[in-house]
């Protein structure tokens, strides 16, 4: 499995599987396992998904080693700070069955979210995760947490598809050697990717289909990926990507999918602030 080296030296496969929305946990366990007897060895999880406990299972359950799989997991908006973020850890920890993480997140830049940091620092430090890194963090915010602290991130998870590309962002990213870890790969179905005319175009080249094109061209690109699917078959399908090459003139067609804006989430509006702080918003 293709793998690209963090800026701390940690080595991290590309290609993942994530668990976002799965909250039938009998369903959510049953996908872990199937998942990772796939073949996947990264999946990504986060503790306001309410899912940890069902994907440490599904672990246990599936035979593979600890050691050869790579654990991501997030902390919440109200469980940021500094003391806040040590008890949410510990109690990722027990949900997921593991005495260490491969990689911690601050799920949003909202609250305490240097507090978080100072904890995570420390945590990466004694030895109990061996990377950390932000989620949803654009450049104005991650640059602050770089420059306040003393470790700079190994990863910033984002909205990332060929609608939403981060090309500005990618560039503060490349100069601290941050890695682009992409949530939501095929845009929750928005603009029709899956039946996309240019994806589609490209895919039949190969016998290939526009979903597979996109997670092509995400490891072609270095970014990590992580989607989500219940099914068996699809998992299969999204993992069967290491057969075909896309050409320069292919990323050239999808770099024109571009819309510089985010569909999914609108991180900067304030009617995301209050509702991701949990407080309906009143126009």
């Amino acid at each position: 499995m293709a793998q690209t080296k963090l800026n701390n030296g940690v080595m991290m496969p590309l290609q993942g599987y994530g668990v976002f929305q799965i909250t039938d946990l009998e369903q959510c366990e049953q996908a872990v396992v199937e998942a990772l007897h796939t073949g996947y060895r990264l999946l990504d999880t986060a503790a306001t998904y309410g899912n940890e406990a069902a994907v440490g299972r599904g672990i246990q359950r599936s035979g593979v080693a600890r050691e050869d799989i790579f654990i991501s997991s997030k902390v919440w908006i109200q469980d940021a700070g500094y003391d806040k973020t040590m008890a949410s850890f510990a109690k990722t920890l027990a949900n997921l069955q593991t005495d260490y993480l491969d990689l911690y997140l601050i799920h949003m830049p909202y609250g305490d979210y240097q507090g978080s940091w100072r904890a995570m620092e420390d945590l990466y430090e004694a030895g109990k995760i061996k990377a950390i890194g932000v989620c949803n963090f654009e450049a104005d915010r991650l640059l602050d947490l770089i420059l306040s602290n003393r470790i700079v991130p190994a990863i910033d998870q984002m909205e990332m598809h060929p609608f939403t590309q981060q090309k500005a962002l990618r560039h503060i990213l490349d100069q601290y050697g941050i890695k682009l870890m992409a949530w939501a790969p095929f845009a929750e179905g928005h603009n029709n990717l899956f039946t996309q005319p240019i994806l589609k175009a490209i895919g039949d080249q190969y016998g290939k289909t526009p979903a597979q094109v996109v997670l092509r061209w995400l490891l072609q690109s270095d970014v990590i990926a992580i989607p989500k699917s219940v099914h068996a078959e699809r998992m299969a399908q999204n993992f069967a990507i290491n057969d075909f090459q896309l050409t320069a003139a292919d990323l050239i067609q999808i770099a024109t999918l571009d819309t510089e804006r985010p569909l999914i989430l609108q991180i900067r509006a304030v009617s995301e602030v209050f509702r991701l702080h949990g407080i309906t918003f009143d126009q």
